[in-house]
């Protein structure tokens, strides 16, 4: 006999109490309101969540039998990962860096930008003849993984919390590692991209068990989005 795994229990646990919802994790920010315009115009609403003054942390629309809830974005895939939430929406560069076990279903078109390396134009030759180089980022994992793996190149990785272009600009490193977007930060510091790694944008995420214990709920959901992308 097949082993139930703990998410499956908790599924079935709650439709036993006839209460089954699918719950869907927002990241914070311009990806939640993008999200439920999204949703909007496949007919799926949740006016509790308009209410600026709310503080409520769980929205529901008991109509479509869907809980909505909001998290910074690095907690989302954690969230998805282990069941608390069935359906995500995140940006690639969590996904990436974060490396959690979910499906990834959708990509929703929105919040596009770029990962890339970043530093004074001198630093381009640094870059090509591959010296050993500090390189300043929020994203350590994405970091190592282009340079080691993909440039094969030995770097110092330095994690950072704050504005990562003030790196190069007092000599901790030569190079970051960071999202652009319209690259205007870059170029008031006198940066500019030398390297793109990846392009990035929102993406739907699926809880793996979630995605064969409600295959046709979620399925329908990704069929509705597809349409109207």
């Amino acid at each position: 006999m097949r082993s139930v795994s703990r998410n499956e229990r908790a599924w079935q646990d709650t439709v036993s109490q006839g209460e089954r919802y699918l719950t869907i994790a927002l990241t914070k920010g311009r990806l939640a309101k993008k999200t439920l315009e999204l949703l909007e115009q496949i007919g799926v609403t949740c006016e509790e969540m308009k209410d600026p003054d709310s503080r409520k942390l769980i929205f529901v629309n008991k109509e479509r039998r869907l809980k909505f809830f909001l998290a910074k974005g690095p907690d989302v895939p954690t969230y998805v990962e282990y069941g608390a939430a069935d359906i995500g929406v995140v940006g690639k560069d969590t996904l990436v860096e974060e490396g959690r076990k979910m499906y990834e279903v959708l990509d929703l078109g929105f919040g596009k930008c770029r990962m890339c390396v970043c530093g004074p134009k001198e630093a381009k030759e640094k870059l090509e003849s591959q010296e050993q180089i500090r390189v300043a980022t929020k994203y350590p994992d994405i970091a190592k993984d282009y340079f080691y793996n993909r440039k094969q190149q030995t770097v110092e990785i330095i994690k950072l919390n704050g504005s990562i272009e003030l790196a190069p600009l007092v000599g901790l490193s030569e190079v970051i590692v960071d999202i652009v977007e319209t690259g205007s930060t870059l170029r008031e510091n006198g940066l500019e991209v030398l390297e793109e790694i990846m392009p990035l944008s929102a993406r739907m995420v699926v809880n793996q068990v979630s995605m064969k214990l409600e295959h046709e709920r979620i399925y329908g959901l990704i069929r509705d989005l597809q349409a109207v992308l």
